[in-house]
């Protein structure tokens, strides 16, 4: 069962999301190499964007524009609801609970004590017991329906039978002792979660309590990947100047953590003509692209987009790892985020440009803001913004080793990223720390 919603659209649960930003980014220059199928870019003279407004240009950009495919929620059954968000109120269908019921194993009750003992007993989903009379008790089980007319529920430890079947309590009782009565959790029509709420295993229990087979949820922003390099290896050992492809078992998952339903991912190479036509053939919202946004002779991410037209949002942005990031709107409803090639580069990318764009995509709320005190000093980088491994230890965060571009040493054990600012922060400095998806305060599920 699920409450109606004929005419809901992403749009009305976006406007209860609350979300902020800058109306524009602020690409840069990046002169590259171009092979001859791709036609060079025009010279950037732009800067690189800061770090706080270029996640706030990924939040924006994916608001719903001119000729945006409408994007209309639809239920969905609850086992497949995990990691959406309501898109429609969690309304109660029944009164919870829907029975007077009995909280604790013991004896359903009549009047004052001592009780003449009933041979039946009451179960939990069986048919409801005849009624008590004043001075009669029945034996009866957590969850079961109290008979009619009892009075309170015993407790089995605080009640002593005698040999004339006669039960005594031990400790006084009050009336309505260890009932849980109908509707006292909700009744039918009040609402239990509002829009835009992020569905959780406690939602899911919740809406299935209430009445729930299905939820109206806004639909996952779809993702494809885009691995870049001729130098990359599915498996086996790094051999003859090839490594490891880390990224392929990475960025699935992390973006479905972050909402989004990856539909494929494709190994290209360094090759142009492949890139325009998995960027022009794709169908997803989001296009996700490692390598080749920098400068080098076989970075064909920024000729590729300019080559199909696309619209440069971001063009680096001053953060480290992770500096030539990109955020580009290759059609409506469509983006494109370049992560870099190195590891925690990239995971610096996903987290500044792909985090926000796909969690108001998905119609999320931000995460609330917060931070800690550093443990230990951080040295910063003069101009820009850096993202740093941390453990997260009592009232402190921990910075961990490991923070280089291409290591994943350090963020495989961390429990969040500390944002430094430009200059670093000394030890016992609060900075602003950024959860990943699986841990921390905001409680987000990494889902399959």
């Amino acid at each position: 069962m699920t409450a109606p919603a004929d005419d809901f659209d992403v749009d009305e649960v976006l406007a209860l999301v609350k979300r902020t930003g800058h109306p524009h980014a602020h690409p840069h220059p990046s002169p590259r190499t171009v092979p001859a199928t791709v036609t060079a870019a025009a010279p950037r003279h732009r800067a690189a964007t800061p770090w706080p407004e270029a996640r706030e240009t990924a939040a924006r950009a994916a608001r719903p524009g001119p000729g945006a495919p409408r994007r209309t929620p639809a239920p969905v059954p609850l086992d497949t609801a995990l990691g959406r968000t309501l898109a429609t109120p969690l309304a109660a269908l029944t009164d919870l609970p829907s029975f007077d019921t009995s909280a604790m194993d013991g004896w359903a009750v009549a009047g004052p004590g001592p009780w003449t003992v009933r041979e039946d007993g009451v179960l939990a989903g069986h048919a409801p017991a005849a009624p008590l009379a004043d001075g009669e008790a029945v034996r009866i089980a957590t969850g079961a329906r109290v008979p009619p007319d009892a009075t309170a529920v015993l407790r089995s430890e605080h009640g002593r039978p005698d040999d004339k079947a006669r039960l005594h309590p031990t400790r006084e009782m009050s009336h309505g002792q260890d009932i849980r009565p109908r509707g006292q959790e909700c009744r039918t029509g009040d609402q239990l979660l509002p829009p835009g709420t992020l569905v959780t295993p406690a939602v899911l229990g919740l809406a299935a309590a209430a009445g729930y087979d299905t939820l109206t949820v806004v639909p996952r922003p779809r993702a494809e990947v885009l691995i870049l390099g001729d130098e990359l290896l599915t498996e086996g050992l790094p051999h003859d100047g090839l490594i490891r492809d880390a990224l392929g078992p990475l960025l699935p998952p992390w973006l479905r953590a972050l909402g989004a339903e990856v539909t494929a991912l494709h190994r290209l190479g360094d090759d142009a003509d492949a890139l325009h036509k998995a960027i022009t053939t794709s169908d997803a919202e989001l296009i996700v692209t490692t390598g080749g946004t920098a400068a080098g002779p076989v970075d064909f991410v920024h000729p590729t987009l300019d080559r199909v037209g696309a619209e440069l949002l971001v063009d680096g942005v001053r953060v480290r790892p992770g500096h030539p990031m990109l955020l580009a709107r290759i059609g409506p409803g469509r983006h494109l985020v370049g992560l870099p090639g190195n590891p925690l580069a990239a995971v610096s990318g996903l987290l500044t440009l792909a985090e926000p764009l796909l969690r108001t995509l998905a119609a999320r709320p931000a995460p609330q803001l917060y931070g800690l005190p550093l443990r230990d000093a951080v040295q910063g980088h003069p101009d820009d913004t850096r993202l740093v491994p941390v453990l997260l230890r009592g009232e402190a965060a921990v910075p961990l080793r490991y923070q280089g571009p291409a290591m994943l040493r350090g963020i495989a054990a961390a429990d969040a990223l500390a944002v430094i600012p430009p200059g670093g922060a000394e030890a016992g400095q609060k900075t602003e720390l950024l959860d990943l998806p699986w841990t921390g305060t905001s409680l987000t599920p990494c889902f399959t």
